[in-house]
């Protein structure tokens, strides 16, 4: 019904367009008249092979002739207009008509166009839902990640902050250390300059025995040119001086024909005459102390006795100070009026002679006494087992721990202190802690003290 009511009308509205057309075709005539009229006119008055009079007649006629066709055209005009007019209305009606149904027929597709629409908005929200939720999951972990990039390279610049601070600090530190170091060396470079002096002020109050003679002499000098040499570094004295005092300590050592003897070389010489070269080289710079190490080696018994004997003499001459580095204990006890016993080296026992050779309390001391031969007894010679420490890697605890028979478990552990025996007598073991257990000295150490004690109307001393 809705298709041919529309045909209808578009049959009834194809007529009033029509009506219409030819109302307008009309109104065009009339003005295509009207402008033939004033195109024929101009014409005629333009043209020259024809009178004015003839001009006015023709003109007259057209214009009565066009008059004539206006006044049928607008003749025709009221009917058409009324025409198109009713055609209008009822085009109007029509149209008016179909809007109406047209407007209803758009209320029922509109209404389901919106049910249809909020049916794919609902789809939409919940897709858009899901996308949204998606994407906010998605976004919320690359917030995160990128967060914790950002805190890592925060991190990372803190570090970095925190280091070039560290270097600067360090710098600044350095700035400091550098003229520290430097005021440092400044006072270590005056200092080893006093202590130069000081040895040099000093050198001559201080001088040795070595334990090699042969050695110590040049081989291509004359043995006055030793004593020489060494008076002339000394004291600085001119060679007919250090001559003259060279031969002069020469005849204080024992060396017969001196003047004479000066000129030759130490091949030439005894062992002993070459031991007296050197104490009278170490005697030019008349020292205070001397030290001999090992003075008698590789001497026999009777070069050694002299050798002793004149350093006991030069001792009480010249009113100096000895200290002997020796391992012969008969020449400690003929020499020595205070005695100290080193091992690894350390002193483990210091007091008198007397002290260390009839009141021994440390185990080495005894364990040295012990190895040495004695005429009163037949009984075998005690040895020390095992070897020195490796003192590039000393043991902990006590050096001779390991060797020691009488050796307490806190030996491993500690070093021992210095325990007092006497004013002059100490000795570095844990055998003379209160808290200790008591032990007796060797046999042969024992008797040994009883012999003495008994020579000298004393107690017997033991441990």
């Amino acid at each position: 019904m809705l298709v041919n009511g529309n045909r209808v009308r578009n049959k009834e509205l194809d007529l009033y367009h029509t009506e219409y057309h030819d109302y307008l075709n009309l109104i065009e005539e009339i003005r295509i008249l009207k402008q033939e009229i004033k195109d024929f006119a101009y014409e005629i008055n333009v043209n020259d092979d024809l009178s004015k009079e003839e001009k006015k007649e023709q003109i007259k006629e057209l214009k009565a002739d066009r008059k004539a066709r206006i006044a049928d055209l607008k003749a025709e005009v009221p009917g058409l207009k009324k025409v198109y007019q009713d055609k209008k209305k009822e085009a109007e009606a029509i149209v008016k008509k179909e809007y109406d149904e047209i407007r209803a027929s758009g209320q029922a597709k509109v209404k389901e166009t919106q049910e249809r629409v909020a049916k794919e908005l609902e789809v939409i929200k919940a897709e858009y839902a899901k996308v949204l939720a998606e994407t906010t999951e998605r976004v919320t972990k690359e917030l995160e990640a990128l967060a914790a990039e950002q805190k890592d390279a925060l991190d990372s610049k803190t570090a970095e902050l925190q280091a070039l601070k560290d270097k600067k600090a360090e710098y600044a530190e350095a700035h400091e250390f550098k003229a520290a170091f430097k005021a440092k060396k400044q006072e270590l470079k005056a200092l080893k300059k006093d202590q130069k002096d000081a040895y040099k002020a000093k050198q001559h109050e201080i001088t040795a025995v070595k334990e090699d003679y042969k050695a110590q002499l040049k081989a291509k000098s004359n043995e006055v040119d030793d004593a020489k040499e060494e008076l002339r570094r000394q004291f600085k004295v001119t060679k007919k001086e250090a001559f003259e005092r060279a031969i002069e300590i020469m005849t204080e050592v024992g060396i017969p024909e001196a003047e004479k003897r000066f000129y030759q070389y130490p091949f030439q010489f005894s062992g002993g005459m070459r031991q007296r070269i050197v104490i009278a080289t170490a005697l030019t710079a008349n020292p205070e102390l001397l030290i001999c190490d090992e003075p008698t080696t590789a001497l026999d018994v009777t070069i050694q006795q002299q050798i002793l004997n004149l350093i006991k003499e030069i001792k009480t001459e010249r009113d100096l100070s000895v200290i002997f580095i020796t391992h012969d204990l008969g020449v400690v006890a003929n020499m020595a009026s205070r005695v100290a016993v080193m091992y690894a080296g350390k002193i483990v026992e210091y007091g008198t002679s007397e002290e260390i050779f009839y009141n021994p309390q440390h185990p080495y001391t005894w364990a040295l006494l012990s190895s040495v031969p004695d005429l009163d007894t037949t009984d075998r010679l005690i040895s020390i087992p095992g070897t020195p420490p490796d003192m590039l890697f000393p043991p902990v605890g006590d050096a001779f721990a390991d060797r020691n028979h009488y050796a307490l478990k806190i030996d491993f552990l500690e070093q021992p202190p210095y325990f007092k025996v006497s004013d002059t007598h100490y000795a570095a073991t844990w055998l003379l802690h209160p808290d200790a257990p008591k032990v007796e000295m060797p046999k042969v150490i024992r008797e040994r003290v009883a012999k003495y004690n008994q020579r000298v109307g004393k107690k017997e001393v033991s441990k």
